[in-house]
Parts: C-alpha cells; structure tokens; sequence
C-alpha cells in the first residue's frame, strides 16, 4: 500500500486487507475520505467540500479473480479498467454488456458502479445495476460486508449491490465487483435514419412497439440511430423491419457496417463524454417527449447563447446536453431554463460534468427527489460521521 505525504494523504491497497486497514485508519482519525479510481468522473456533480484529508485509490484492485465462462459470470477487482476487462473476456466470446462514453479514458469497474454510467446499450442490457450480482465492500468504519453472490440467481441477504449503483463513492468503497456476463454478438449493423426530434419521436415510440431487438436506439446529430446485433439472418431481417417503419419520412435510411459503424458511434460517443471545460446537463423525460426536450434545449441555448449539443437514449428518455462555451453564467442559465422547462413534463435536470467554479453560480442538483430523505437515513447508518465523500450530493446532505 503506497502512501503520499502531504496535506492529502493517497493510499493504493493491493487487496481486501489493505482497503479495511485504510478505512479503519482514517475513522480512528476522523478523516474525511475520497474514493477515487480511473479518475474519468472526479469533475461530475458538486465537488467535495471541505477537501478530504484521504484519497483511496482503487487502481491497484485490478484482479480479474474468477472467470466462469459456462454461468457467464465472473468477479473482478473494483479498479479494473473496463477496457481491459473488455479484452480478457473476449477470448471466451464475451463481454460485459457496457459501452460508456469514458471507456476510453480508462473507467473502471468500480467508477461505473459508483456513477451509474452507461452508454448506447444500456436500452438493451441496462447499466451496470442491472449486471452486477454481487459485492465485496469496506464501510467507512472499516467493517467488510458482502452482498449477493458468483451466481445470477441469489437471492441471499441485502441487495447493496443496486444501493451502491449511483451512489458517486459516498457509502462505502468497493473491492470486489460479481457480474453477470453476455456473449459477444457476431453480427452488428446499425440504421441510421435523418430525423429532425419531431419526425423522430413517432419513429421512437413505433419502435419501442415493433417487434425489434434494439441493442441501441439513440438520437444525435439530426439522426436516428437503431443498433441491431445478433446472427447474421437476425440483423438483416430486423434491420429490413426498422428501414420499413422509417420509410413513411421523407429521407432514406442508411445501413452502417463494419469500422464505418464503429467510426460512428465512437464519434457519438465523444459528443456525450465531452472535453475539459465542458458542461454535460442530464435530463429525465418519457421516450414520448424527445420533441419537446430538444426544442426546449434549443431554446434555452438560443437564449443564453451557448453552444449546446443533444445526444438522446431516445427509447430511455435520458438526454445528455453538452455545452461549450467559456462563460459560466451561460452555462447556468442554460441549466436553468432548461431544468424549467422539462420539469414542466414531469423531468428532471441535473448537472453531471462541469468546469470548476460552475457550482458557484449554478444548481447541480435542482430539486431533491421524493425520497431524499430515505437517502439520508441509509447515508446516516452506512457512514454516521458523512465522511465518505462529503460534499457530493450537497445541498441534499452532507
């Protein structure tokens, strides 16, 4: 276990028993804690206030511990790269069935966990909560609990596993990760359709009713984007249904293979990750209201002048908006009249990447959710003293 001297102490653990030593130590000091791994996620939500007077970092957690090809399953260290587990599982003809824009940048295992991301497959396969079985973790006291188990069907004890899923390093550090596995697909053909929001709403929600296995379903760049994956027969034939749903707009569709698919959504996929000193706002709404969240993203950028840029999970209703422009007052008041007006529909906006300074000026968060107040109370047994990541979901809590 490496230690850092400093204001900020950095420990490293190689394994379980370092992680509780770390955790154990730092309550016997009362000191406030950071988790970090790859590092792809630090900038997302408010920051941590005051500066923590530990930083654990999860890199060296990196084992692939068990790989069991014939239950589709495995279990691996939280500081995992998913690009590297990506790359062990593919010689088995599998993959954990997750694309998030940050692969690139070396997301981990755990850093997935603890954020929730997830990216164009998450239609078909859901995030990381749906996949994962099992976890090993370290309470802030330094107490180890374990939750599920190495098979998919467990239904032994609590699931902290799905508690932890989104919870940004706030309830305790996890070492080990259970997932569940998917084999890798032999054929991938995606469809893409020119759509304004408002031609492409209906196409969404005929879609969602059609008999058609989307492993994607995206709008970006003035384009529908179905992704159909499988047997070589399968993809053609669903490939021939989505193009025939479509037929009824005024543009073709075209049909991408091969690297011009994958040039593709890698090109998507760093619109939605975004670059240094850009702002990424998230907004909630039903797969039914892609129209009226574009327009409303539009108009709000119209407004304040910034450059605003609309990636869709079109069938999820999860919307990304990236913004890019040196003023952050343009920034938060984008963030604003957008949150106002998708509220209007029932939605949500948080802000999940930002430049520094932004939560100066701006509201993350918005409105805290009808159970916040059951946040807080789980937040108050897991980790009494709110020393694990304090800050992070200020002004909600500590």
């Amino acid at each position: 276990m490496v230690r850092g001297g400093g204001a900020v102490q950095v420990v490293r653990p190689a394994d379980l028993a370092q992680a509780h030593e770390a955790m154990a130590s730092s309550t016997a000091a009362g000191q406030l804690v950071s988790i970090r791994a790859g590092g792809t996620k630090q900038d997302w939500g408010p920051p941590l206030a005051p500066a923590p007077d530990l930083v654990v970092d999860t890199t060296g957690l990196d084992a692939l511990v068990a790989h069991n090809a014939g239950d589709l399953t495995a279990v691996v260290g939280a500081g995992m790269a998913l690009s590297r587990l990506q790359e062990r599982l593919a010689g088995a003809g599998q993959w954990l069935a997750l694309d998030p824009p940050s692969q690139p940048r070396g997301a981990t295992v755990g850093g997935l966990l603890a954020t929730g991301e997830a990216g164009p497959r998450r239609h078909r396969y859901g995030s990381l909560r749906d996949l994962v079985i099992g976890v090993t973790m370290v309470l802030p006291d330094g107490t180890v609990a374990r939750s599920g188990g190495q098979v998919i069907k467990n239904v032994a004890g609590y699931d902290l596993a799905k508690l932890l899923c989104g919870s940004q390093g706030t309830l305790a550090l996890v070492t080990e990760v259970s997932l569940r596995l998917h084999p890798l697909d032999a054929h991938s053909a995606t469809v893409r359709i020119p759509a304004t929001p408002t031609e492409a709403t209906p196409l969404v929600v005929g879609l969602l009713a059609a008999p058609v296995v989307a492993s994607a379903l995206d709008w970006a760049g003035g384009a529908l984007w179905v992704r159909i994956e499988g047997s070589a027969g399968g993809v053609r034939s669903q490939v021939e249904e989505v193009r025939s749903l479509a037929a009824e707009g005024s543009a073709p569709s075209a049909v991408l293979e091969g690297e011009e698919e994958a040039r593709a959504w890698e090109e998507l996929a760093r619109i939605e990750a975004g670059e240094e000193g850009d702002t990424l706002a998230v907004a909630t709404s039903l797969p039914s209201q892609l129209a009226e969240v574009a327009e409303a993203s539009d108009r709000a950028a119209g407004e304040v002048g910034v450059a605003a840029d609309l990636v869709s999970r079109a069938g999820l209703g999860l919307h990304t908006a990236r913004l890019r422009a040196e003023d952050l007052g343009a920034h938060a008041g984008f963030i604003s009249a957008w949150r106002r007006a998708v509220q209007r529909l029932g939605g949500t906006v948080v802000v999940r990447r930002h430049p520094p300074g932004l939560e100066e000026v701006a509201d993350l968060l918005g409105p805290p959710p009808s159970a916040v107040e059951v946040m807080g109370r789980v937040k108050d047994q897991m980790d009494p003293g709110h020393r694990l990541g304090r800050g992070r979901f200020s002004p909600w809590w500590l």
